[in-house]
Order: C-alpha cells, then sequence, then structure tokens
C-alpha cells in the first residue's frame, strides 16, 4: 500500500482530501497520508486529522510515496510537479466516482477531476490538468498540460486549450476556438474568438484585459 500525499493544504487542498476519500475505497494502490505545504500552518483552525509533513519544495520522495498536485495556479502546479518529479516523485491521477465520463476519453497522468464533472466523449486531457466541480468539457476538446479549469467551467466541442491555461468559474469557451498557452479566461466570461497565448480574458463577450511576455 502506498501513501498518498496531497501537495497543498489550502482550500482546494482540502477539498482534494474529501475527494480521495471518496476514491479510497474504489481502489488498493494507496491510503492517505497527509499533505505537503510551505506554510506550516496552513491547516491551522480546521479539523483536519491529517498533518503538513514537509514543504514540497525541498521534500524528499520515497519509493512508497504517491503524489496528487492540488494547487490551481498552472505555474505554481508546473514548478513544484517538476520539482517533485525531478526528486523521483510518482503521481497520483485522482477521478472522482461521479464523474461522466464516455467513450475513448484520454486522461493524463497526475490530472484531478472532481465531483459531477462531465467529460463527454473522445476527450483529450493532458498531465496535471484540474478539472473541477460541475464543469464540463465537450466532445473531441484537448486540454493542454497543466491547465486548470474552475467550478462551473463550460469547454464546448472540439475546443483546444494551451499548456498552462486557467480558467476561471462559469467561464464559457464556444466551440471550435482555440485557447494559447498560458492564457487566463475569467470568471463568467464567454469566448467567442481564439484566444492568443498569455491573454487575460473578461466579460461577456470575451475581451482583452491583457498580455503576459511570453517566457
Amino acid at each position: 500500500m502506498k501513501r498518498l500525499l496531497i501537495v497543498g493544504a489550502g482550500g482546494f487542498g482540502r477539498e482534494v482530501l474529501c475527494w480521495a476519500r471518496d476514491v479510497a475505497p474504489t481502489q488498493s494502490e494507496w491510503s492517505i497520508g497527509g499533505f505537503l505545504d510551505a506554510n506550516a500552518a496552513a491547516l491551522d483552525g480546521f479539523d483536519v486529522p491529517l498533518e503538513i509533513l514537509g514543504n514540497p519544495a525541498e521534500f524528499a520522495p520515497a519509493e512508497t510515496d504517491r503524489y496528487v498536485c492540488a494547487i490551481g495556479d498552472p505555474a505554481t502546479k508546473q514548478r513544484l510537479v517538476a520539482g517533485l518529479a525531478a526528486r523521483g516523485a510518482r503521481f497520483a491521477t485522482l477521478i472522482h466516482p461521479s464523474v461522466i465520463m464516455g467513450a475513448d476519453c484520454r486522461i493524463g497522468d497526475g490530472c484531478i477531476v472532481c465531483p459531477r464533472a462531465v467529460l463527454t466523449t473522445h476527450v483529450t486531457l493532458g498531465r496535471f490538468v484540474t478539472v473541477n466541480i460541475a464543469s464540463t468539457v465537450g466532445h473531441d476538446a484537448r486540454l493542454g498540460d497543466w491547465c486548470t479549469l474552475s467550478d462551473g467551467v463550460d469547454i464546448t466541442g472540439n475546443v483546444t486549450l494551451g499548456e498552462g491555461v486557467f480558467a476561471g468559474s462559469h467561464a464559457c469557451v464556444l466551440p471550435g476556438l482555440r485557447i494559447g498557452d498560458r492564457a487566463v479566461v475569467g470568471a463568467g466570461a464567454v469566448v467567442t474568438r481564439n484566444v492568443s497565448a498569455g491573454s487575460t480574458m473578461f466579460g461577456v463577450p470575451a475581451k482583452l484585459i491583457c498580455t503576459k511576455a511570453a517566457k
């Protein structure tokens, strides 16, 4: 039996603990062992019967550990995962039992798919993609590595998200569009045209707010 460690003990980390508890009875590979977080006091004041075992930037993985990264920000998620992986960490994929998933969906390593999410058919999720509560990903959509969908996001059919895209709560991307790498789609935005890499979009219809320089 492996020990599952949750990277990030903030609000999303505590949510992921709940979803991991729901998943645990359906599998026999791991049991939940604790959290990693740079803030040793992150769980103070919360009734969570698990400890923060260390800082993910410094933690030395054991062969019997498995990890799930409960970090919403794509860049931070990528940085922490890369550091742990370089030290030998192996990551679990967490799919809640209430998820509806159609035929021929492909789910990359390290993904988290939260309760009541829907992946219709021929959906592809890259590595370490987060699909939060009640989000929907339509037919033939492709989400690149490190993407994060907040709760209630609607990614419609044939949409392509590049790497590291962040979509805020209840954002919607209309069919067939492409969202470039590291773009941000703000909460409640409705995207009606392609979005270039590094752009931040807000509003209905979504309009460009700013563009980050490529790294």
